[in-house]
């Protein structure tokens, strides 16, 4: 019995996620989560690293998002972001961003 436990509380958990990812709304104009995010400094050294392909299509989707929220639209739902299909493309170039501000600051200090 206590095996099944963290498998319903995982199950719960991953209903929850999905709800609330729909509920946030910027999949309806077919934005991913890593394109909400707010640009600092840290963000945009990120978005700079992207590979051109990457940052190509990141515009897009922000272009498409601009246009659709200027008409009061939204896609239609064949072609809303799935929470399944929104990859954390900018997160890898993030975190090398910031370990390496980071790592400034820590060579700053001696």
């Amino acid at each position: 019995m206590a095996s099944r436990a963290p498998a319903a509380t995982s199950r719960l958990l991953v209903g929850f996620r999905k709800w609330y990812y729909n509920a946030c709304g910027f999949n309806k104009i077919g934005l991913m989560r890593d394109d909400t995010l707010h640009e600092d400094s840290d963000v945009k050294e990120a978005v700079r690293r992207l590979p051109e392909q990457v940052y190509n299509d990141r515009m897009f989707r922000l272009k498409r998002a601009l246009d659709l929220s200027m008409k009061q639209q939204v896609l239609p739902k064949d072609q809303w972001t799935k929470y399944e299909e929104d990859a954390h493309y900018l997160e890898p170039y993030l975190e090398e961003v910031v370990r390496e501000r980071k790592e400034k600051e820590e060579w700053a200090k001696k």
